[in-house]
């Protein structure tokens, strides 16, 4: 198939915000692909090309990105082994940039422009079709005639959306798909509610337990041998060759672990996230050691017990895991008692309390009630340093924005500027993207491809989950989960000399 075939999928994904709208066009695309093409296509709208990293950045696709060709010609196949090519080079020595230039000025001077926009941002992981794996998992149903419900499971224990989209396509038996060990599945996941009272309300009796703030870590043992993979299932087990030990000394045969690991300080607290994340992306070997904590158990002593009650997984993990490796926590249908874990957790340095229904199945790869995250919410007043222009469904709307706290001791530049924090597109209604691209025009000091400067004069309030320490940002601090709340204009205005400090955000990190 043409890639531009792929790319007017994509497009049309983007541009409707109806969920009916965006499965039909994605099933459409499926049911026209040959087999092969299956998960090569899945992982491009998704943004996760089937090859993981790959290792290019904006600076580099701006500088090899060529003319674009006139009319499309670039087959799927094209893009999945110029993909392998890039992979295949990454981190591969002298004369691997040149060669790595190469590969994609030829993928993109193949590409029409709206072959390029797309390519641009699979690469660069800023693909917003609305395509998430729930739209494709019923795109894949509907495709294929398979039912959602055996289709969401396959895709669960297999832990590939674009396998199962290929075997489900090709006639396959889906039923036939069951867990096993050494064979990483989807994470479950949670919803959010402001409050524990407001969680355990829609649970009913719950285990509640901290939130680490921490990596996510599943932890497979088959036949002896130790695997540990990622949130998004990339195999990390060389990088955890503590946590290979500890689960290597475990009763039993084989397991699959679900868990948080974290880097401790030389008092057993918790390292910020970012220097966890730094010591969990480490290939070379680093000073600081991780710790693990588990809070579910998936398969144990021969049986799987993804489809039995959160209460009977929680008795077998305490069963295998000693004390100090499973996550703090307490079941409870008592709000008062479930806001005593919380406060505990909050104190101990954690990010907040999750809380789970003890009736609740291992539901992997689905987001939904059983699951409930409470974390503590800072809201702060930033200044808009600059806008991007949308696409998708935000083509033509100044989208993306750039925030900025107040710099009072000109750390950062001259003394009252600003210095920038973090970027967010999350939050903003139609109405709010209507108004900044009005607005914003009458404020523009300097413009840069797809970007507009803004003099630094709107303040709005943003609501944060954290900082953490980023070399991103001149400040060496990065905003977490930014979203917007409100625009501080008109009856509720705020003058940017009142907004907060870099001082202030920068008191969030945790020494």
């Amino acid at each position: 198939m043409l890639f531009a075939e792929v790319a007017r999928a994509a497009d049309a994904m983007a541009a409707t915000r109806s969920r009916l709208a965006k499965v039909r066009a994605a099933a459409d695309l499926l049911r026209a692909l040959d087999p092969d093409e299956v998960p090569v296509t899945v992982g491009l709208l998704l943004g996760k090309p089937r090859q993981g990293r790959i290792g290019v950045g904006w600076r580099t696709l701006q500088s090899v990105r060529p003319d674009a060709a006139a009319q499309p010609g670039l087959a799927v196949g094209d893009v999945d082994a110029a993909f392998d090519a890039l992979a295949a080079s990454l981190g591969t020595g002298a004369g691997s940039s040149s060669a790595r230039a190469g590969v994609l000025r030829d993928l993109l001077g193949r590409a029409t422009a709206e072959e390029q926009d797309l390519l641009v941002r699979v690469v660069t992981g800023e693909i917003r079709t609305g395509a998430l794996e729930g739209v494709l998992l019923d795109a894949v149903a509907a495709a294929s005639g398979a039912e959602q419900a055996v289709v969401r499971r396959a895709a669960m224990l297999t832990g590939d959306l674009g396998e199962t989209a290929r075997l489900a396509l090709a006639g396959g038996d889906l039923d036939s798909v069951g867990l096993r060990a050494g064979v990483p599945v989807l994470p479950m996941l949670a919803g959010t509610e402001p409050s524990v009272a407001e969680a355990l309300a829609r649970t009913g009796e719950a285990s509640v337990e901290h939130k680490l703030d921490g990596a996510r870590l599943q932890v497979h043992r088959a036949g002896g041998v130790v695997t540990a993979y990622t949130r998004s299932l990339a195999d990390v087990t060389a990088r955890v060759p503590e946590l290979v030990e500890i689960v290597q000394a475990l009763p039993g045969g084989d397991l699959i672990l679900d868990g948080e690991t974290l880097t401790l300080d030389e008092d057993g607290g918790a390292r910020p996230f970012a220097e966890t994340m730094s010591r969990f992306g480490a290939t070379a070997a680093r000073d600081a050691r991780l710790a693990v904590q588990f809070f579910d158990v998936l398969h144990a002593d021969g049986v799987d017990l993804i489809d039995v009650p959160l209460r009977e997984r929680r008795a077998v993990l305490q069963r295998i895991v000693p004390p100090e490796a499973v996550i703090p926590g307490s079941i409870t249908s008592d709000p008062a008692a479930a806001e005593r874990v919380y406060a505990d957790a909050v104190a101990a340095g954690q990010e907040g309390v999750l809380v789970k229904s003890v009736d609740a199945p291992y539901a992997a790869g689905r987001r939904g009630t059983a699951w409930i995250k409470v974390k503590p919410v800072h809201t702060y007043d930033l200044v808009v340093l600059a806008a991007e222009w949308g696409y998708g469904r935000r083509a033509g709307l100044l989208s993306n924005l750039h925030l900025g706290a107040r710099d009072p001791d000109g750390e950062f530049g001259e003394p009252g500027g600003f210095v920038m924090v973090g970027k967010t597109f999350k939050g903003l209604t139609d109405a709010t993207l209507r108004w900044q691209t009005e607005h914003f025009p009458t404020l523009v000091v300097r413009e840069t491809a797809g970007t507009v400067w803004l003099e630094p004069s709107v303040v709005v309030e943003i609501g944060i989950d954290g900082v953490q320490r980023s070399p991103r940002y001149p400040a060496a601090v990065a905003l977490r989960f930014a979203r917007v709340k409100r625009y501080r204009v008109g009856d509720d205005a705020k003058p940017a000399a009142e907004a907060d400090t870099i001082g202030t955000i920068r008191s969030l990190l945790r020494e």
